[in-house]
């Protein structure tokens, strides 16, 4: 297949760019200008490139020339940011997207998968674990957003047959995520703790996250691409719950030293738990978490610690 990647040079992007060319499919990949390259430093011979913004309009038809299939990643904004400049966390990602959209209903597409938020979209749980039924009421703009460009989805799908499939991802790690994103605590702990530097917990430690290793992620996101049945929404997790004071211990244990560490008030747009449930993923795409923690833990550990050489 021709897969094009929006956000291919990001964290998740970038893995997933190599694992559909290891897997023989075309890879074109849209970013904007003057993006880092780190990330895909190692494939640049075997993609296709092309720099620029959906609102450069012929930039984006180029994009989008016989491509198959669309993994959209692209996106501006976290939790902790998109509070702060809502107006902006709206119109740099629900705007560009539906430029996306409207070119993606205009073309033979087979299929679009969205990476939207399954830590941010449901908002404080009513239930646990949480299924893709629940009510979804964010506390935070970048969980709005998530969800106002899953409805947006919806909407091609009724009136022009987009077909498409939205990955309600929870949090997210492993190697190549940016300890400086502001996104990702198992990232800012394990870099932290490889320079000695004070780790700052946002409340007490006890907050819960289902933490999914990046392999993982990109694994759901193929099996999606190749899926034919009529579900629409999947949540990709590990239906496992951690502490923030659990991957504190961990990394600690695997760095052989204690970790300094300090606490300060929470923030308004964490939720105190989020544990997702991944049976219909199972069920429907045949895909389930692979990676424990503690697996996932050693690898981005050594990661980091190459990076630091």
């Amino acid at each position: 297949m021709k897969c094009l990647v929006l956000g291919g040079g990001g964290f998740l992007g970038s893995h997933l760019t190599e694992a559909l060319l290891a897997i023989g499919h075309s890879v074109r990949v849209f970013e904007k200008r003057g993006f880092s390259r780190g990330n895909l430093a190692g494939v640049f011979g075997d993609i296709e490139l092309i720099e620029g913004s959906e609102e450069d309009q012929p930039r984006l038809e180029e994009a989008f020339r016989g491509v198959d299939v669309l993994f959209h990643l692209a996106g501006t904004t976290n939790p902790a940011t998109s509070n702060q400049d809502t107006l902006y966390d709206v119109t740099s990602n629900v705007l560009p997207t539906l430029r996306v959209l409207a070119e993606a209903s205009r073309r033979p597409l087979k299929k679009l998968i969205f990476f939207s938020s399954g830590g941010t979209v449901y908002g404080i749980p009513q239930r646990i674990p949480i299924d893709e039924s629940h009510p979804t009421n964010p506390i935070s703009s970048y969980g709005i957003h998530k969800l106002t460009i899953e409805k947006f989805l919806g909407l091609h799908a009724h009136l022009n047959g987009l077909n498409y499939v939205t990955l309600r991802i929870s949090n997210a790690y492993g190697e190549r995520q940016s300890p400086t994103s502001g996104q990702g605590v198992v990232t800012t702990v394990v870099h932290r703790a490889l320079r000695h530097e004070p780790i700052e917990v946002w409340g007490d430690g006890t907050a819960v996250r289902d933490y999914v290793h990046v392999s993982d992620i990109i694994a759901a996101a193929i099996k999606a691409a190749e899926y034919e049945g009529n579900e629409k929404v999947f949540n990709i997790g590990t239906g496992v719950g951690t502490s923030v004071l659990d991957v504190l211990r961990a990394v600690e244990n695997l760095v052989g030293y204690p970790l300094e560490v300090s606490f300060s008030a929470a923030r308004p747009y964490d939720v105190p738990i989020s544990i997702l449930d991944v049976r219909l993923a199972r069920e429907e795409i045949g895909w389930s978490a692979k990676i424990e923690l503690h697996e996932g833990l050693a690898r981005t550990l050594a990661y980091a610690r190459n990076s630091l050489l």
